[in-house]
């Protein structure tokens, strides 16, 4: 999958439409679905491409999302300090700070879950940024 090439004029939201778009699979809705509950869960937040993957802010980062070939991964950088009672991080457990979700073709995507560990990603940001 080639990944659309940044550039300063380039605006993020377009280049994270552009690489959700390549993936032709059951990745593109995964992603598009992911996306939605993202931005719905806090007017905070602003889309960003960092790395050559969709990333989204407020204060710092708050998730990041990447397509591999058998599963999209949302991951948190500053997943440990979350609260995760719905128990939606399956990946990178063994790491100090961060935390993932990996979606496989078939999962359901628990939104309210989703949503929840977003808006607290932008709480906790706001707080340490305040300090």
């Amino acid at each position: 999958m080639k990944k659309p090439a940044p550039s300063s004029k380039t605006n993020p939201s377009l280049l994270i439409t552009m690489y959700i778009g390549e993936l032709g699979d059951w990745r593109t809705a995964t992603l598009t679905r992911l996306r939605e509950i993202i931005l719905r869960a806090s007017p905070d937040l602003t889309e960003a491409w960092k790395w050559g993957t969709p990333v989204w802010e407020a204060n710092g980062l708050i998730c990041v999302a990447g397509a591999f070939k058998g599963h999209v991964k949302l991951t948190f950088p500053k997943g440990a300090s979350l609260k995760d009672p719905k128990r939606l991080f399956n990946a990178s457990l063994e790491g100090r700070t961060w935390r993932a979700i990996d979606f496989h073709q078939g999962d359901k995507i628990d939104a309210a879950g989703v949503k929840g560990l977003v808006r607290d990603a932008v709480t906790l940001n706001a707080f340490t940024t305040r300090r």
